[in-house]
């Protein structure tokens, strides 16, 4: 076997364990994600794990860190979107971004709460690595007020209070659908116009002459 294959090997099975685990904590919560459970999923044994992480803290912050680009990429999009397309679709894309990040950890997120050290350590990963939700409101707030300087969105919107409306929104929504274990009506398309809406109408406001 070349170096390369044993590299990609390496790649691929650090991948099937993160992907284990989220599927394990969806299923069984953030208690049920355990190291012998994940190496029954991925059929390999519970040594092969510390191959790739040292324990299951480590495993455990990988994991849940693991979401982030599917909501950060969106949310890069939306800073380029300033000034061009309509203010109403490019938050609603930025939006189904932060939804699908926060089906993917809600149960994780409430399970935080039920495992103190995991929730120190996650806390430092994300101050280490300058993440954390407070940026992501932080875009959402940039976004709002670069529209409103160009007269594309209303003035008298507050750009702080909009952000945190939208992130609580979407996570409490996730949280529902997950706590009552069935989609919630409207549709998330529907609901997202709408809190949409509050801010700015779907059709983008005429800059003034």
């Amino acid at each position: 076997m070349s170096l390369d294959s044993k590299r990609t090997g390496k790649i691929n099975r650090r991948s099937d364990i993160l992907r284990a685990a989220g599927e394990l904590m969806r299923s069984h919560g953030l208690s049920g994600v355990t190291t012998r459970r994940i190496s029954q999923e991925v059929g390999c044994s519970e040594g092969a794990l510390y191959v790739h992480f040292e324990g299951r803290l480590e495993l455990l912050i990988a994991m849940l860190e693991e979401s982030l680009p599917s909501m950060l990429k969106p949310l890069e999009a939306l800073r380029q979107s300033v000034g061009s397309g309509s203010p109403h679709e490019n938050l609603f894309k930025a939006l189904g971004g932060i939804f699908k990040f926060h089906q993917r950890i809600v149960s994780g997120s409430a399970g935080l709460f039920a495992e103190p050290t995991l929730l120190t350590a996650y806390r430092s990963s994300l101050a280490r690595e300058g993440k954390g939700p407070h940026l992501s409101m932080g875009v959402l707030e940039e976004y709002i007020l670069s529209e409103q300087r160009l007269a594309r969105i209303d003035s008298k919107v507050d750009a702080k209070l909009a952000a945190y409306l939208f992130m609580a929104s979407s996570f409490f929504r996730a949280f529902n659908e997950q706590f009552f274990g069935k989609p919630m009506q409207p549709t998330w398309s529907e609901f997202a116009k709408q809190l949409i809406a509050t801010v700015t109408p779907e059709h983008s406001a005429k800059v003034r002459k």
